[in-house]
């Protein structure tokens, strides 16, 4: 069984953290902080880091590979089309990778930056998502260099996968975002039961994470945008009809950019 834990970094984000407690070896997602690893490293004496996980180039999620491959010699794996640094192993659409003993499927979700990547693992009892910044709880990235045509399409590339899998975004984001999807969706019950259990968490300084897409299906508004309710918020917002879901999407996110 591979366990996983976040281990946080600056002021919002966490480094996923993956455990093979048979053999001691352990890897990392988007480690944007060496500081917060090697720690872990020290305070559990006989683990090996064999490898770090990357989505996408920001800092904020790379900005400690070099010291970590350094420190550890883990083989660093990346997205093929993105600058990252040490990276030994550059990965496109539906390749697939070894990590811990498990098959991790690559998904390539472009937005958030052009050459964003996705780990989706399958095998486990239930499955999971390290999906960067592209699907967050209850929200999802910023366009920096996608368009919304793109950031929609990528994330119901993520939305058909089962309703199960455990989302394990980077950023510690899930209450501002709900509040967002409360404005969206005044009288979604699913979303104020859901903001009201976030709210409870964050006073005790709990993590949010990790979600799950049957519950991002029911609260998060980039996943809903083809709901009545929803394209009518956006039409209203951006005093047009908007006549697809991708148009919704992209008079949603314009919305929640200045929200």
């Amino acid at each position: 069984m591979i366990q996983i834990d976040a281990l946080p970094a600056f002021t919002d984000n966490y480094i996923w953290l993956l455990q093979d407690n048979a053999t001691q070896r352990c890897a990392v997602v988007d480690p944007g902080d060496a500081a917060p690893v090697l720690a872990w490293l020290q305070g559990h004496p006989g683990w090996q880091l064999s490898d770090i996980l990357i989505t996408h180039h920001h800092h904020d999620h790379v900005g400690g590979v070099e010291q970590l491959k350094a420190h550890t010699g883990a083989r660093v794996c990346g997205p093929a089309n993105e600058r990252i640094p040490g990276r030994d192993l550059a990965l496109g659409n539906d390749d697939r990778v070894q990590v811990l003993g498990l098959d991790l499927q690559v998904i390539a979700v472009p937005g958030h930056t052009l050459g964003h990547i996705a780990y989706y693992g399958g095998a486990l009892p239930t499955p999971v998502l390290f999906c960067g910044d592209t699907l967050f709880a209850a929200g999802c990235g910023r366009l920096f260099e996608g368009t919304p045509q793109q950031m929609h399409d990528s994330l119901e590339r993520l939305a058909a996968l089962p309703a199960a899998t455990l989302i394990y975004c980077t950023h510690e984001y899930t209450l501002s975002n709900l509040r967002f999807a409360k404005a969206v969706e005044p009288q979604n019950p699913h979303i104020a039961q859901r903001f009201e259990e976030v709210t409870q968490l964050r006073a005790q300084d709990r993590i949010t994470l990790p979600s799950n897409l049957a519950l991002e299906k029911l609260t998060n508004p980039f996943l809903r945008t083809t709901e009545t309710s929803v394209k009518e918020k956006a039409d209203e917002r951006t005093g047009r009809q908007n006549p697809t879901p991708s148009a919704v999407f992209a008079g949603l996110r314009a919305w929640k950019d200045t929200f």
